[in-house]
């Protein structure tokens, strides 16, 4: 009779924050910076990699910092550079820019209490891995710090992601987009985003990278499947910095005029296009209205229920 009622209580308890039917649940509802009382003070944190180019900065980085900042005026926002190199050339031209650890320890020291970090990284690499490891330290600090996810994550960002970038543009040629890369398994997240481009209809849209898969030799393969002779060569990048102007612009661009390619160059990064800032504006949304379920919190329902947390209409 005890075993029965405690399964009873804890079913109620765990009832009212799933349903038995639909998808699988990540998310439950949970407002961030509503209620925080007389003593609370809340922030956002936009973590971005960085450039040393002021240029693409005040057309990608600043702007995105700026939007934030009109959508939440009762909230501080400040932002954080993730490369360490980056910072390093900016200090010594007199442009101060912190890293995560100091921007959430200044935070700390000025008694905010609720943060919300929301990165500007395209995939869930070592930047996510390395700011991940900044803010573990942190959260006995601060009552509450979510972190919002990097731009690709669930299928929707990869969806909405391939409607900025084939918005508008000249659908006669093909066009070539060419990411940074990286030798870890989040690589797949590429390969992920030509796949739904090609879904789309938008096969001639090909994804490639400097440093990783799939690389130029692959990106050339699915160039020549689209039979046309005319390429757009454009950043997979939040800003248009060192990689675009030189890697993208000059090394890449060469090698498709070898394979007689017809090349024009449209530079923007990825930060310019307004479709992509939107979807950094509805991360913070979400976050700030959603706790992340820890999976350990979701085993112990499956072990009592014997089912999955699901998402219902909320």
């Amino acid at each position: 009779m005890k075993t029965k009622t405690i399964y009873s209580v804890l079913a109620v308890f765990f009832c009212s924050v799933f349903t038995l039917m639909g998808e699988v649940k990540v998310y439950e509802t949970d407002s961030l910076f509503s209620d925080l009382g007389s003593d609370g003070k809340g922030a956002i944190v936009m973590v971005h990699f960085g450039t040393t180019h002021d240029d693409t900065r005040a057309l990608t980085l600043d702007a995105l910092n700026a939007l934030v900042k009109e959508a939440y005026p009762g909230l501080e926002v400040r932002e954080a550079y993730t490369s360490r190199i980056v910072m390093k050339r900016l200090g010594a031209r007199g442009i101060v820019k912190l890293s995560p650890r100091e921007t959430l320890l200044a935070l700390k020291e000025e008694g905010f209490t609720h943060l919300l970090i929301q990165p500007t990284q395209v995939i869930d690499g070592v930047e996510m891995e390395s700011l991940r490891r900044d803010v573990a330290p942190f959260l006995k600090d601060f009552k509450e710090i979510r972190i919002g996810t990097q731009l690709l994550d669930r299928p929707e960002d990869y969806k909405a992601l391939a409607e900025s970038m084939t918005a508008g543009g000249d659908s006669a040629a093909a066009r070539l987009w060419v990411g940074h890369g990286t030798y870890d398994v989040s690589t797949a997240q590429y390969c992920m985003l030509d796949y739904v481009l090609r879904d789309m209809g938008f096969g001639h849209h090909v994804i490639t990278t400097i440093e990783g898969y799939p690389g130029l030799e692959e990106g050339l393969r699915r160039l020549r499947e689209t039979g046309r002779k005319r390429v757009i060569l454009s950043p997979l990048l939040i800003v248009s910095g060192e990689h675009a102007k030189n890697d993208i612009a000059i090394d890449v661009k060469r090698r498709l005029e070898a394979e007689g390619y017809e090349v024009a160059l449209d530079l923007r990064g990825l930060g310019e296009y307004p479709g992509v800032r939107k979807l950094f504006l509805d991360k913070i949304k979400f976050t700030a209205g959603h706790r992340k379920i820890d999976i350990m919190r979701k085993k112990k329902i499956y072990a009592v229920t014997g089912e999955k947390l699901t998402d219902g209409e909320e």
